[in-house]
């Protein structure tokens, strides 16, 4: 953090119950409050951000989802009626 060139300004009011708990755990890490706040701010940040990605499927939707891609549906004839009308139109 300390690396980073620009610097940005955060201020919050909490709950004095909720300042000393993070105070006594930014002691016994040995770190600053600040610095505790901003690592465990973006340490919950990196993860809500990562979770915003991934996809969770039951045993029954991942099985499902594996056969449709080894077994792909054929394309309908509508579908292809569609590109061919799309290729014309486009010229692609």
């Amino acid at each position: 953090m300390r690396n980073e060139k620009k610097m940005a300004r955060l201020e919050a009011r909490l709950p004095v119950t909720v300042h000393s708990l993070l105070k006594e755990a930014a002691d016994l890490q040995g770190r600053s409050l600040s610095d505790f706040v901003v690592a465990s701010a973006r340490e919950a940040a990196e993860k809500a951000i990562a979770r915003n990605g991934e996809i969770e499927l039951s045993q029954s939707e991942q099985k499902r989802f594996a056969e449709a891609l080894l077994k792909p549906a054929s394309v309908a004839p509508a579908l292809r009626k569609a590109m061919k009308n799309r290729k014309q139109l486009l010229g692609a």
